[in-house]
């Protein structure tokens, strides 16, 4: 629950800075179980900001607040955790490790001028890690490693190392090593390679700064040259490297100078060993937070235009620039109301300040254009679900408003004299549906107002009421987001089930044949008299639906002809097989019959309904599958098995080719029926280890097989 004050083991007012080159903003990486939450709660005490570290088993951390992550035990959404530390103010994002949360990664990713990636000395870590840092490597995104869990008994550092090369590349290269006790195993200390110092933690904190010992010497010289090679590859001095193998030794406030440069122009990518529960290499990965990532004055901001897509000067992060922020998460709090995490491009946002609140672009994920100007009435710092008011939030920082009454993530924050539109970011697209249905009439209506609330905060899960099958499906990231959702649904009283997601299928008639509708009918006072004769061809498939007059000397009134076409498309809607909307015919009408007294426009759709359902019976009439063409993107060592998979789908392979981005992908094209997508996301991903990625878009309707459509006849005769 979001409150205003501070939350029980915070200390201390709100950190607040008065100038961007005092801000860092850090997401941090890392697949579920990595460390990351840990990794926050270790930094959060050793800056004093909480009285001591929470417990993720315990489901006392700072980030993870919400009940569905306590319930997991990991991370479902993005969360804030700022800190000071010598002067500067640093916001730490924590954001989900498991892949069906990458929405909120993105998010994190979007408030963020830097990465910090997780990565355990002993688990290794996944392909979706891997994924992202290529992500982060294509908008240059500044970067480095935090290796954690050094306790674990399984626990090898120089393993990681090697690992993180392989999968990063280049320039990925540790500062310290970690140095053992006497028992060969815990990890009492750090070895700094620059300054060949040892910080020994065997006697608590602060860390004993000494001289290494005699049989540390050849590892320190060792790695320290290959550091040293990396540092001064990246150096603006073209002279340095020169000097350096001539045998010159380079000072070590020039290596760190140069490193730090490097750093923050994502061109070198620092190693830190830490332990969160012993507290070892905590203070040097605060150092190096804070020293080495860029402010926000020295990171790319994202384009702009007026809310009309009319273009404008490109942001500089400037306080007293004009206003533009936009909101990177939404939750809605049952006692608080709305809460929007906010990132600040350029201007200050104060409270008590009219703004305009724009959101373009997303209207297929259940979220329409929509502009509004509000007050801000309040500005608050937050830590985990904890919000500390402050008095302002300049360009570079981020911040927390509430109860804005239509704020919703990706939406752009600015002046009301001057309303302008920040580009959005990629959204992943859901491809997991789950079809809800209320229990109850009375939980419709808590539903429907829950339902808002997810789609205002969540623009990765997207809400369809289906015309056809008249289910309302959720579609999701996979089954651990799925369950995330229908639990909030849930917990804001609204008593739901799911049910088997149905495919719109269609009908048409595959040979010709005709019908004969005749609606008699006499019961006193005014009768139903009509008769109408058709003939239906099959078209083309996607041809859609023609109807022709071929009426001669009357016989159907002119009036009454429209009323036989009526009478066609209603039954075609209702479909004549298996209740699916019919397509791709031409209906024809010839001849038929009317009574001068008892013929009537609802006597006439009624035949014209009987005559398409008489034609239904005398020729063949076949069921249509929607087929998707999808683009699956997989490491190359699983292409075999994804292909193979393919086939048990009744699915088509197009062709393969390597995939541009690299890292040794392969795009494998297909086009599957969408009967068998339907857990496509979580087969894949199981597939995979949770590596593979797919997009779909609709190609065409295609027959379906046999001995299917008998098994859908039976389902709807039942």
């Amino acid at each position: 629950m979001a409150q205003k004050g501070p939350e029980k083991g915070v200390t201390g007012p709100a950190p607040v800075v008065d100038e961007p080159g005092r801000v860092r903003n850090v997401v941090l990486v890392g697949h579920s179980g990595s460390g990351k939450t840990t990794l926050v709660e270790a930094l959060l005490a050793a800056t004093g900001t909480i009285s001591r570290a929470g417990s993720v088993t315990e489901g006392t951390t700072t980030c993870d607040h919400d009940p569905a992550a306590v319930k997991q035990q990991r991370s479902v959404s993005l969360a804030a955790a700022p800190f000071m530390h010598n002067g500067v103010k640093v916001n730490l994002l924590d954001s989900p490790g498991y892949a069906d949360f990458v929405g909120e990664l993105r998010a994190g990713l979007r408030a963020a001028d830097a990465a910090l990636f997780v990565v355990p000395a002993a688990d290794g870590m996944d392909a979706a890690t891997a994924t992202l840092w290529e992500e982060c490597a294509s908008v240059g995104m500044p970067r480095a490693v935090a290796v954690t869990r050094l306790d674990h008994q399984r626990a090898d550092f120089d393993e990681t190392v090697a690992l993180c090369q392989r999968v990063f590349g280049d320039n990925v290269l540790p500062l310290y090593l970690p140095m053992l006790g006497d028992d060969g195993v815990s990890t009492v200390g750090l070895m700094g390679l620059i300054t060949q110092r040892v910080f020994d933690y065997s006697k608590g904190h602060p860390p004993e700064v000494r001289d290494p010992d005699p049989e540390h010497l050849p590892a320190i010289a060792e790695a320290r040259n290959e550091l040293i090679e990396g540092i001064i590859a990246e150096s603006e001095d073209e002279t340095l490297m020169e000097r350096y193998l001539e045998g010159e030794e380079i000072d070590t406030e020039v290596l760190i100078n140069d490193l730090e440069t490097a750093v923050a122009r994502g061109h070198f990518y620092p190693v830190i060993p830490t332990c969160a529960e012993s507290g070892v290499g905590i203070d040097s990965l605060l150092e190096m937070l804070t020293s080495a990532f860029p402010s926000p004055l020295e990171h790319d901001l994202p384009v702009v235009t007026g809310i009309d897509g009319s273009p404008r000067p490109p942001l500089t992060c400037d306080p007293d620039g004009p206003l533009v922020a936009e909101v990177v998460k939404t939750t809605i709090d049952r006692h608080v109301g709305r809460v929007s995490l906010v990132r600040v491009f350029s201007g200050t946002l104060r409270p008590e300040s009219a703004v305009h609140i724009s959101g373009h672009g997303l209207e297929q994920r259940g979220h329409p254009d929509h502009d509004s100007d509000e007050r801000i009435a309040h500005i608050y710092s937050p830590l985990g679900s904890s919000l500390r008011e402050v008095s302002s939030c300049i360009a570079g920082d981020i911040c927390a408003i509430t109860k804005s009454g239509s704020a919703e993530t990706g939406d752009t924050i600015s002046s009301k004299e001057n309303p302008l539109l920040v580009a959005p970011w990629e959204m992943p697209e859901p491809l997991l549906p789950v079809a809800v249905v209320a229990k109850t009439r009375s939980d419709e209506d808590t539903l429907a107002k829950n339902l808002g609330r997810l789609v205002a905060g969540d623009p990765t899960m997207r809400l369809e009421r289906n015309p056809d099958t008249h289910q309302m499906v959720l579609w999701c990231m996979g089954e651990a987001h799925a369950d995330v959702v229908l639990d909030r649904l849930r917990s804001g009283g609204a008593e739901i089930d799911t049910e088997p997601v149905r495919v719109a299928l269609r009908e048409t008639f595959v040979t010709g044949a005709k019908g004969h509708g005749r609606h008699v009918k006499q019961s006193g006072g005014h009768g139903q008299y009509a008769v109408c004769d058709i003939e239906v061809e099959p078209l083309e498939r996607g041809a859609g639906f023609e109807f022709a007059d071929k009426v001669v000397g009357g016989a159907v009134p002119h009036n009454y002809i429209p009323s036989v076409e009526k009478g066609v498309r209603a039954q075609m809607e209702r479909g004549i097989m298996a209740g699916y909307p019919l397509v791709d015919v031409r209906v024809t009408l010839f001849d038929g019959k009317a009574h001068s007294v008892d013929s009537s426009d609802a006597a006439f759709q009624t035949a014209g309904q009987m005559a398409l359902k008489d034609a239904a019976e005398k020729g063949l009439v076949s069921l249509l599958e929607p087929v998707d063409e999808i683009i699956i993107r997989i490491p190359d060592t699983y292409v075999g098995a994804v292909m193979s998979d393919m086939s048990s789908r009744r699915g088509r392979v197009l062709g393969t080719e390597p995939d541009e981005a690299g890292g040794e992908r392969t795009l494998v094209r297909a086009e599957v029926p969408a009967t068998e997508l339907v857990r496509y996301a979580v087969e894949l991903r199981s597939m995979t280890s949770g590596a593979g990625t797919f997009g779909r878009t609709f190609a065409r309707y295609e027959p379906v097989p046999s001995h299917l459509t008998e098994a859908v006849r039976k389902e709807h005769a039942s």
